[in-house]
Parts: structure tokens; C-alpha cells; sequence
């Protein structure tokens, strides 16, 4: 009967799972062409529980932004390393420099439509994202909890989403949307970690999942 109930609740976890992952019908089309991508600082809704004023929530907001676009390329270089995927990530710092010689602030990012910030990063796709946070995951969370914490809501620490979008076409190629627990990682790096490795079946840029997809045309 356990062995059942485990089966039952993998099941569910992978088919919630895979809810969170969208990939375009027209990706292959699309990417095809694809060698280097930009990673954008992520746009950060904080709700804390803490009294903060404006100008400091913008400032901690942002913070969380620009770990996330690191934490990202941290991964992507590794792996990268590997050999694992089949496109090359732009450098953030060179990507944030060219960013701020145009003028484009952290604040005034999202004015800009995907196909504008390809052209001035000399890019073949973006990828963006957006985090909700009521605690500041760069700072680290408390990784100690008990049952009661997910009933009563201290477990939930928010929901990252992330996106790459085509250069010429702006199309949305790939979403991946997860809750953020304490189980979910205890800083930043660990979060991104963990969650791309879920991901990683199914990231659309991975050498092997390629070559499935041609093996099975």
C-alpha cells in the first residue's frame, strides 16, 4: 500500500510538473538558426513583511533581479562546459554594460519590446523572466521546517518564472514557472540550480534532446 501511495504521489508531481513547462510547437523552426542568447535581470515584485520605504524596496528589488540573471549564468557556464548545450549565453556583465551605454536601466527595461534588445545586445533570443518574493532570497532563507510550516503558509516564499523569446519573431520558445519553498533551495544559486535540473529533460537548447528529435524524425 505505501509503495502504491509513492507511485500515486511521483505521478502527480510529474504531471503538476510538467504543467509548469510550455515549449512552442514552432521552437525547431525558430531556434534553428540560434548561437548566443542574452540573459536579461529578472523583473522583482517584493511583498515583505518588513516595514521598508519605497526607494529602499526598489533597490532591494532589484538586487534580487540582477542575482537571479547570475545565478543563471553560473549554471549555464558550468554546463556549458559540459558541453550540454547547443548555443553559447552572452557574458552579463558584458550584457549589463551594453544595456547601460544605451541608456536601459534596471527600471526601465521592461519599456523596451524583446526584438529592440536583441538588436542592441547582437543576440539571437532573450531570456527574461519574472520574480515574486516575500522574503530576499539572496540573503538566504531558513532551510529548517516542519509540516505545519505548509499549512500554514510559512513555506511559501513566492513563484520565479522563466522565459526565452525569440530575437526576430518575439514568440515566447519556453516558460518554465515553479513555487518557491523551503524546499525549493536556501539562496539563489541553490534555487536556479535545482530547478534547471528539473528542467533539464525537457530545456530546449540541451544537445541531447536535439538529437532525440532527430532521431526520431
Amino acid at each position: 500500500m505505501k509503495k502504491i501511495l509513492f507511485f500515486l504521489f511521483l505521478a502527480i508531481h510529474v504531471a503538476w510538473a510538467q504543467k509548469d513547462i510550455y515549449e512552442s510547437p514552432r521552437f525547431e523552426e525558430l531556434s534553428q538558426d540560434h548561437e548566443l542568447l542574452a540573459i536579461l535581470p529578472f523583473v522583482t515584485n517584493l511583498d515583505l513583511k518588513e516595514r521598508v520605504d519605497g526607494q529602499e524596496l526598489k533597490q532591494l528589488a532589484q538586487q534580487e533581479g540582477y542575482a537571479v540573471q547570475n545565478a543563471l549564468e553560473t549554471y549555464f557556464s558550468i554546463r556549458k562546459k559540459r558541453k550540454k548545450f547547443n548555443v553559447d549565453f552572452q557574458n552579463t556583465d558584458d550584457t549589463n554594460a551594453i544595456l547601460a551605454k544605451e541608456g536601459i536601466t534596471y527600471e526601465n527595461l521592461d519599456v523596451y519590446t524583446i526584438k529592440e534588445l536583441s538588436e542592441i545586445l547582437n543576440v539571437d533570443g532573450i531570456i527574461s523572466g519574472s520574480l515574486n518574493l516575500n522574503i530576499l532570497l539572496s540573503e538566504g532563507v531558513p532551510t529548517n521546517f516542519s509540516l505545519l510550516d505548509y499549512f500554514n503558509g510559512n513555506a511559501n516564499y513566492g513563484r520565479i518564472g522563466i522565459k526565452i523569446s525569440d530575437a526576430q519573431t518575439e514568440k515566447l520558445l519556453w516558460k518554465y514557472e515553479k513555487e518557491i519553498t523551503k524546499k525549493t533551495g536556501k539562496n539563489t544559486n541553490e534555487l536556479i540550480d535545482r530547478m534547471m535540473k528539473q528542467a533539464s529533460r525537457n530545456f530546449p537548447y540541451d544537445r541531447e534532446k536535439k538529437r532525440k528529435r532527430k532521431k526520431d524524425r
